[in-house]
C-alpha cells in the first residue's frame, strides 16, 4: 500500500518535472520572439526600448526596481511633545492599550512605549 503510494508520488514528481521543462521552453520560445513581434531588429534594442518605457533607462538598477503595488508611504516622524505625553499618560490610566494609544494619536507603538517608560508607566521586569 505505502509502496504503491510512494511510487505514485515519485511518477507524479516525474510529470511535474517534464511538465515544468516543457513551460519553461514555451516561455523562451514566447521572449525570443518578443522583439520580432514588435518590430525590433536585436534584443538589445528590444530591451533598451522596454526599459525607457518603464521610465528607468539610465538611471542603474536601483531605479529598475519597481514600486510594491498597494505600498505604504514611509511615516514622517512625529514630534513628541509634552502635550502628546500627557495624552499618553492619560489613556494609560485610562486602560487603554498601547496600540490604541498609538493609533488614537497617530504615533508608534515604540514611541508610546518610550513614552510610558520615560513617565514611570511600566512594571520593571522580573529577573
Amino acid at each position: 500500500m505505502i509502496a504503491n503510494q510512494i511510487k505514485e508520488i515519485e511518477a507524479a514528481r516525474a510529470k511535474i518535472a517534464a511538465l515544468e521543462k516543457s513551460v519553461e521552453a514555451a516561455i523562451n520560445k514566447e521572449l525570443a520572439a518578443l522583439p520580432g513581434k514588435y518590430g525590433f531588429a536585436s534584443v538589445k534594442a528590444f530591451a533598451k526600448a522596454v526599459k525607457a518605457a518603464a521610465g528607468s533607462a539610465g538611471k542603474g538598477r536601483a531605479a529598475a526596481k519597481p514600486a510594491a503595488a498597494g505600498a505604504k508611504k514611509r511615516r514622517t516622524r512625529a514630534v513628541i511633545t509634552d502635550a502628546t505625553r500627557s495624552e499618553v499618560k492619560k489613556l494609560v490610566e485610562a486602560g487603554k492599550s498601547g496600540g490604541a494609544i498609538a493609533k488614537a494619536l497617530k504615533i508608534s507603538l515604540p514611541s508610546v512605549q518610550n513614552i510610558k517608560k520615560a513617565l514611570g508607566l511600566v512594571k520593571p521586569r522580573k529577573k
